[in-house]
């Protein structure tokens, strides 16, 4: 397994500053924002996509440092009900996958996205009960009208030009679980898989662990980032919407590594990650509002370094 990191969090850096921070630090990969909510700082799209020599040279300037892409990542909603808005970020993201495939990167992340409750809606609508009758109707009309028909096409677009889409689980998004993520796999595309964040299972009471063993192979990138749930959850639950920098009133707050669950999880965790076949990058994301990005990332690197597991498997020479 290779220890990475989402370079978004060194955004306000030079790209060529971040790149050397990171390898100091001792790590073997970057996932690199390419535009939509993270943003694209360090990726000059245009650029990129106008010349195969400026692709290249971008691509050496990671590589002579050691370091190698896990992914590229546009995190966006394309099913937006404000057209203007879905198109900017199918956009972003068709011209992302066009890049990892002259980068030679095999694996774009994602969000789902999730549509209006109707054609001419305003904001987007997340259905997260069945009952009245009203919900369900709206989330049989997004699936079957909307969140299908869109992602079977781009599921073809990204297998044209060899790539995976890896879908980060979410809520407010129509795919944030294991369930609704394997729906699509199986109505739209098997290159269609996960960014396994456990901090976003955590927060909705799920064991990532079992999720782990439930998607197995369809797990094509994994952000390494914590969650920690704390007492306000006896009264406000999970779907808290109270702001992210209330720390001491939320029922819960990202985490960095180790400060949400400790070695005894995170081990299981990347264990878990070999038994089904998934040996890639480890991609720390920090949002931990309670470190600054220095801290946050360093506590993280200390952390993985004591629980990744970076040879190859031996063999089972006692059986």
């Amino acid at each position: 397994m290779k220890l990475g990191v989402f370079t978004v969090l060194f955004s306000q850096r030079p790209f060529g500053e971040a790149l050397d921070y990171i390898a100091q630090n001792g790590l073997d990969a970057v996932e690199i924002g390419t535009g939509n909510y993270p943003g694209g700082a360090h990726c000059p799209m245009k650029e990129l996509l106008a010349s195969k020599s400026a692709a290249e040279d971008y691509k050496a300037e990671i590589e002579s440092r050691g370091l190698s892409i896990s992914a590229l990542s546009c995190h966006g909603n394309p099913l937006h009900p404000d057209r203007k808005f879905a198109a900017a970020h199918h956009g972003v993201q068709r011209d992302t996958i066009r890049l990892a495939e002259r980068l030679g990167v095999k694996t774009v992340v994602v969000f789902s996205g999730c549509p209006g409750e109707r054609d001419g809606a305003r904001y987007p609508n997340w259905v997260t009960c069945p009952w009245p009758p009203d919900y369900s109707a709206i989330l049989k009309w997004q699936w079957e009208e909307k969140v299908i028909p869109y992602w079977k096409a781009e599921s073809k677009f990204a297998r044209d030009h060899g790539v995976n889409l890896a879908f980060e689980m979410h809520p407010g998004f129509v795919v944030y679980s294991a369930a609704t993520l394997m729906r699509l796999r199986r109505e739209c595309g098997n290159n269609i898989g996960a960014n396994l964040d456990p901090s976003h299972l955590f927060w909705q009471g799920m064991d990532p662990i079992a999720v782990i063993r439930y998607l197995g192979k369809a797990i094509y990138h994994v952000h390494a980032k914590d969650c920690r749930i704390y007492p306000p959850v006896a009264v406000k639950g999970v779907l808290d919407t109270s702001g992210y920098t209330g720390e001491i009133d939320r029922s819960w707050i990202f985490r960095t590594v180790g400060y949400g669950h400790g070695e005894d999880f995170w081990r299981d965790f990347v264990s878990t990650l070999r038994m089904v076949g998934y040996d890639g990058a480890l991609s720390i994301e920090h949002e931990d509002s309670l470190m600054s990005t220095d801290e946050g990332f360093k506590k993280g690197v200390a952390f993985l370094k004591g629980v990744l597991l970076k040879e190859k498997r031996g063999a089972a020479y006692w059986a």
